[in-house]
């Protein structure tokens, strides 16, 4: 990987760069969001819950609008802003005693990521052929991945010191990824090829009219319900059939099983991903999951629960940086951005994931939550069936 980051030119590598870098400050806080908001704020549980979720969910819908402005302005000015905007938001939430404040800020958060994200793979399309695309994405994946690994590390160090700092280092690191572009980023780059000739309401109802778009969408969604936030409804399940220690001990073996499976293997399987045989590798990425769900809802002891997640994660490996090549395979020149916008709201169906979870465990037998994961997945390979079918 390292050689490849190395055959790159600096603009791919400022991009990577700058991706990995709010990733890690976004990881380094995230863990510790829920202590911070019980201890300085009071909430319950279930306030917090929908405080978080409900910030990613306004942070993704506000996304579309961020990648209307990626076609519409230089990625440039983009990118220089919404790195300047997420490290004035860790700043101002650190400082805030008002809880409506502390959520805007979460918004912000969430969607100046969100567009960051949208204009690298934009700008990736813009500045590589097709054929070394899905190898970009890959190690793009593995980096926010060795972020989410190591970033919860750092907040722990931080937080003994004081629960403000994580915060604080978070912010710093996007102010100095801000300056670092402001420098280095090219200026006259721009995603879209001359950005949109249309309104955003117009925009909206081509993205509308785009079936295959809608397809795709819709199947990562309810892809995305089943590996956007798998470490919580593992938990839920197992606090409901276990206990909350042995819950905390198998998740915690879990998201270590999960972060070193990506690492290891995400690079080497993800480059081999091309764009002529997209639905076959999407296919074998669905019926990885439904293994690897089928594992989970059998599994009785610690060593089966791993051997469950390592197959889950290579449905992982491979579904994420399918995805990214379909979209890439659709979109026309000057609307890549709205177009990985639209595929940024598969981030709702994360959202989703716990909720199901969370109903069937109320309502239904421990393990027929998997089977609903299961459903969901089938539904999801349906939906992109139909999407190549479309695109055929």
């Amino acid at each position: 990987m390292l050689e490849s980051l190395r055959g790159y030119g600096a603009e791919v590598r400022l991009l990577l760069c700058t991706t990995f870098v709010l990733t890690l400050a976004r990881a380094i806080t995230l863990p510790y969001l829920v202590v911070y908001l019980s201890e300085h704020f009071a909430l319950g549980i279930s306030a917090i819950g929908l405080m978080i979720g409900g910030a990613l969910i306004v942070g993704s819908l506000l996304s579309l609008y961020g990648g209307y402005l990626i076609d519409t302005l230089r990625s440039y000015t983009v990118i220089v802003f919404s790195t300047l905007a997420f490290a004035l938001a860790f700043f101002v939430a650190v400082a805030s005693r008002q809880l409506g404040m502390l959520f805007a800020c979460l918004v912000v958060i969430n969607l100046t990521l969100a567009v960051v994200d949208i204009a690298a793979k934009a700008g990736f399309c813009a500045l590589l052929p097709v054929q070394a695309r899905g190898e970009v994405f890959s190690i793009k994946y593995t980096l926010s991945n060795v972020a989410y690994a190591v970033g919860p590390f750092v907040g722990v160090a931080l937080v003994l010191l004081d629960d403000r700092l994580p915060f604080v280092l978070s912010a710093l690191l996007g102010l100095g990824m801000c300056l670092s572009y402001q420098r280095r980023g090219e200026r006259a780059a721009r995603a879209g090829l001359g950005g949109p000739t249309l309104g955003l309401l117009a925009v909206g109802r081509h993205l509308l009219g785009d079936r295959r778009l809608v397809y795709f969408t819709l199947g990562g969604a309810l892809s995305a319900v089943v590996f956007g936030q798998f470490t919580a409804y593992l938990s839920q399940y197992l606090v409901t059939t276990t206990s909350a220690f042995q819950a905390n001990q198998t998740v915690s073996y879990l998201v270590a099983t999960n972060a070193i499976t990506v690492i290891a293997l995400q690079y080497a399987i993800g480059r081999r991903i091309g764009s002529r045989q997209l639905m076959p590798w999407l296919l074998a990425g669905m019926l990885l999951f439904v293994i690897g769900l089928l594992g989970f809802s059998l599994a009785q002891t610690l060593w089966v629960w791993c051997l469950a997640m390592l197959v889950f994660t290579l449905g992982e490996i491979i579904v994420i940086p399918a995805e990214y090549m379909f979209i890439d395979s659709i979109a026309p020149e000057h609307l890549r951005g709205v177009y990985y916008g639209a595929q940024n709201l598969s981030n709702l169906g994360a959202a989703l994931g716990p909720v199901l979870c969370g109903f069937a465990l109320a309502h239904l037998m421990p393990t027929a939550m998997f089977y609903l994961m299961m459903l969901s997945v089938g539904l999801a390979g349906l939906f992109y069936c139909l999407g190549a079918r479309r695109q055929a």
